[in-house]
């Protein structure tokens, strides 16, 4: 059933229009009137996953919650979760739109063409995808370059290893999650020559026993880090459990293992979401395409673990500041394919097109991509 709020609190921070304006968020005029001052903004979310899965869909339901920091009782916000990529979601999807939402965030890739077709039949509703690339006139298009925050964790695997295997669950084999294990290895070999990443594909963003039995598998393989691309805290109390290491995904996990956790890749949508309910609200909203990284505010690296070592802190703070400032790709060329086949020549970056369609493993990564 969806989950309706109302808040108490009002204003736009300057972090939050900060973070936006970093990520190219776009303010030209839809040309719709300004939303009347007594009647709150409804505006919806769809989770692929449960908000308390500490992952993917928690840290979407921490920006909804600071939507309503923001405007208080200028928003009502509904939420439904766990909800399955396909017909589901195109039921609970025009839902939402029927009932009177002004502005629907859909938040999983695979909620894309679901959120195409019930915006074909609801022009006057307000559609915001996540890691899409399908826009319409009243659908946009925003994600994080996750995979700068993964070449950074990468570089503190590569010091960190003793046994030079990493274990790396994936979840689902799109271009986003093999980018991410390309950036992870490149930035741990980019320390650690010899250090190699073991794939297990659990084909689910969220599922935990799947999740555990894969890390487990890793273990048993000779991984002593682990990492993942999936929404549970499995791999994680894995790590704990094993006495190895681990990073969390999305957001900071160190509850669920704080010996184990060296570090996050944190999802920070609040900034994003803030300003587009602010567009709607005053008829600003246009459909754009967002794509922030480390600079933007969009990703960000959580709490190191007090077990690092001072030098691989600052290697890996070398590494994210180079990221920020534009001076380091972490999947610039030369890079190899798991053939040895050039794929990025050497001194150029991939464009956006490219790592918007990367299904290929770069040298380094034991495991394949499936077709």
């Amino acid at each position: 059933m969806p989950q309706t709020h109302r808040s108490t609190a009002a204003g736009l921070s300057r972090r939050a229009l900060g973070a936006a304006v970093a990520a190219g968020v776009g303010l030209a005029a839809l040309g719709a009137p300004a939303l009347a001052a007594d009647d709150p903004l409804k505006v919806g979310f769809i989770y692929v996953g449960p908000v308390g899965d500490f992952g993917w869909s928690y840290q979407h339901d921490q920006g909804r919650q600071a939507i309503e920091a923001e405007f208080g009782d200028r928003v009502e916000t509904t939420y439904v979760e766990s909800v399955p990529e396909g017909a589901d979601a195109e039921r609970v999807l025009t839902q939402l739109a029927a009932g009177g939402h002004d502005l629907i965030f859909a938040t999983s890739f695979g909620f894309m063409n679901a959120t195409l077709k019930v915006a074909r039949r609801y022009p006057d509703v307000v559609f915001e995808h996540a890691t899409g690339y399908k826009r319409a006139d009243n659908v946009s298009t925003y994600a994080a370059r996750f995979y700068e925050g993964r070449y950074v964790i990468g570089v503190i695997a590569g010091l960190m290893t003793e046994t030079d295997t990493i274990g790396y669950v994936g979840a689902v084999p799109i271009p986003e999650v093999v980018r991410g294990i390309n950036a992870f290895t490149q930035g741990l070999r980019s320390v650690n020559p010899d250090a190699t990443v073991k794939v297990i594909w659990v084909n689910s963003w969220y599922d935990p026993g799947k999740e555990r039995e894969a890390a487990e598998t890793l273990v048993a393989q000779g991984a002593d880090i682990l990492t993942q691309h999936t929404d549970s805290p499995a791999p994680v109390q894995v790590a704990a459990e094993k006495g190895i290491y681990a990073f969390g995904q999305a957001t900071d996990m160190r509850q669920f293992g704080p010996d184990a956790h060296l570090t996050a890749i944190v999802d920070d949508w609040s900034g994003y979401y803030v300003a587009r309910t602010r567009a709607v609200m005053e008829g600003t909203w246009e459909s754009t395409d967002t794509w922030g990284g480390l600079a933007s505010g969009m990703v960000a690296i959580s709490d190191y673990n007090d077990a690092l070592p001072a030098d691989v802190i600052e290697a890996a703070e070398a590494a994210r500041t180079a990221i920020e400032a534009g001076e380091l790709h972490p999947l610039a060329g030369p890079l190899k394919n798991q053939a040895g086949e050039v794929m990025i020549p050497e001194g150029e970056a991939p464009s956006d097109e490219q790592l918007l369609s990367m299904d290929w493993f770069v040298e380094g990564v034991q495991g394949q991509v499936p077709k």
